[in-house]
């Protein structure tokens, strides 16, 4: 790729045209210094979550591979990535991509950069992809960072890309956690009972635009079962994703992956995620793998995938991993960035024209909560945040809260935002509650306590009733809610100070001063 290559990435149809991208425009950091994935690789990602991209050559114990990280922590970085103006911009444009993808399109096997190295022999998976253990509360390491590819009739007939945590302590066999109500979740409930298990890749290393698209998969009013998700990537970098035929099982994968696990799921095949709760005879009580909610995951009985085919690029090329750390900045823009543009287009579905923008912060972790930008322009539209909120609870399994704020709330300052919650809202009308006894997440410790002493499953895990908070400004009543403007348009701070001044006292501000600052208010 061209060292002078613009600040998009539209033409990077592949990680490692990404990577020579982010190289050539500084945001990318190098390290040649061994680095293991026992702790390590996510205790540096932690040291620098939010930072840029960080690319290790020399994963021990990994000769043929390399590892990224770090990849979707900057929001900056990613807009430049795929050309987005800023963050509503990247909510709007995403938004249009997920109702107009554009179709995948097939490559020949001799083709394909993902098999250009097929192995049916050795299939030990942890030999070749790098796992990686997040904390020292973890007793074993985990596959995270694995792309599910389910195209055609066991997806009714369209295409699904998600991610799927694997252990595989049995060699070529593995399991494989699926999250209750996901698009994976559906495929497997639908064809449990089958003759046959499901033919299914697991892919690493993909385009960022299928990494990014792969995190929608909880999404389902906006994208369900049968929906494009391969075509949603196609059109975040504006060209279609390559697919290939597998080698070993009737299925397709995703063409320009770095490595590439060919098998077939074993729904009724369920097994233990860790030796300790084999050994306990219990799931959901021991710690495993850190959750997106930001506490320790606990380990299950889980289906499990059994492996007949590695493909990968050249091992003497150096496949890159991008081994994804769970409740890091990484993570949680993967997640959110779809379930933004996603909530959007719901509500703008429902009524077109009232949300403006739609903010998911880190610390309302993943599937949490959201914010919605609301422009009320007539006394009719009265209201309709409440319907908004009402449907973003019912339809983002996991949601716990979500709010409505008015145009002049800067939704991406949570000070902002809190300063709103304490001066707009009664509690005793402004509050909404879904009703409980619904479906709950098993991912959130507190829904899992409504299981009492029994086994924390997705069965005995119900919904407690989120919050829907209508934090806005009721039509008409705007001038009681004028917040004061003071004349930062008027004054110029260097008609009074040296720019050195100005500098060192902007040092001193932080948190909700900025915000303040740029409005006036």
């Amino acid at each position: 790729m061209d060292k002078n290559v613009s600040a998009s990435t539209k033409s990077a149809t592949s990680l490692r045209e990404a990577i020579e991208w982010l190289r050539a425009e500084g945001d990318l950091i190098e390290t040649d210094k061994e680095v293991n994935p026992d702790l390590e690789i996510t205790g540096l990602q932690k040291h620098l979550d939010g930072g840029p991209p960080i690319l290790f050559e020399n994963v021990k114990g990994k000769p043929h591979a390399r590892a990224i990280t770090n990849l979707f922590s900057d929001y900056g970085v990613i807009e430049k990535m795929f050309g987005w103006d800023g963050p509503t911009d990247r909510t709007k444009k995403l938004a249009h991509a997920l109702t107009h993808p554009i179709a995948p399109v097939e490559i020949s096997q001799d083709e394909a950069p993902v098999q250009e190295h097929v192995i049916t022999d050795d299939l030990d998976v942890n030999k070749w992809i790098t796992a990686i253990r997040h904390t020292a509360l973890e007793p074993e390491l985990t596959i995270g960072s694995g792309i599910s590819c389910v195209i055609g009739d066991y997806f009714d007939g369209g295409t699904h890309i998600g991610y799927n945590r694997m252990n595989f302590r049995w060699g070529n066999v593995g399991t494989f956690q699926i999250s209750p109500g996901s698009h994976m979740w559906q495929i497997q409930t639908a064809h449990y009972n089958d003759d046959k298990p499901i033919p299914l890749t697991m892919c690493f290393g993909v385009p960022p635009s299928c990494t990014l698209a792969a995190g929608g998969g909880f999404d389902y009013a906006i994208l369900p079962k049968g929906c494009d998700e391969i075509g949603i990537a196609g059109a975040v970098q504006d060209s279609p994703v390559r697919i290939v035929k597998c080698q070993t099982i009737d299925a397709y994968t995703l063409a320009d992956a770095e490595y590439v696990l060919e098998g077939h799921l074993h729904p009724r095949d369920k097994r233990y995620e860790t030796a300790e709760a084999e050994q306990q005879g219990v799931q959901g009580k021991t710690f495993f793998h850190p959750e997106w909610a930001g506490y320790m995951g606990k380990a299950y009985k889980a289906p499990t995938f059994h492996v007949s085919a590695i493909t990968m690029r050249k091992p003497e090329s150096k496949p890159v991993i991008f081994p994804l750390g769970v409740h890091t900045s990484d993570d949680a823009s993967i997640d959110t960035t779809v379930r933004e543009s996603a909530i959007f287009e719901l509500c703008n579905r429902l009524q077109p024209g009232i949300v403006q923008d739609v903010h998911i912060p880190y610390c309302m972790t993943d599937w949490g909560g959201c914010i919605i930008q609301v422009k009320k322009r007539n006394k009719i539209e009265e209201g309709w945040q409440r319907n908004f909120l009402t449907a973003i609870l019912a339809c983002s399994q996991g949601m716990r809260l979500a709010i409505a704020v008015s145009q002049d709330v800067d939704i991406y300052d949570m000070d902002d935002i809190m300063w709103n919650l304490t001066t707009r809202v009664n509690p005793q009308t402004d509050i909404l509650n879904p009703h409980p006894g619904g479906i709950g997440q098993t991912f959130m410790p507190a829904e899992r306590m409504t299981a009492g002493s029994a086994a924390w499953t997705a069965s005995n895990t119900k919904f407690e009733g989120g919050m829907g908070i209508d934090a806005t400004v009721p039509y008409g009543f705007e001038q009681d809610f004028h917040r004061p403007v003071y004349p930062v348009d008027q004054v110029d701070p260097k008609k009074f100070l040296s720019d050195e001044q100005i500098t060192h006292a902007k040092s001193y501000m932080n948190g909700w001063h900025h915000s303040l600052a740029k409005t006036g208010r």
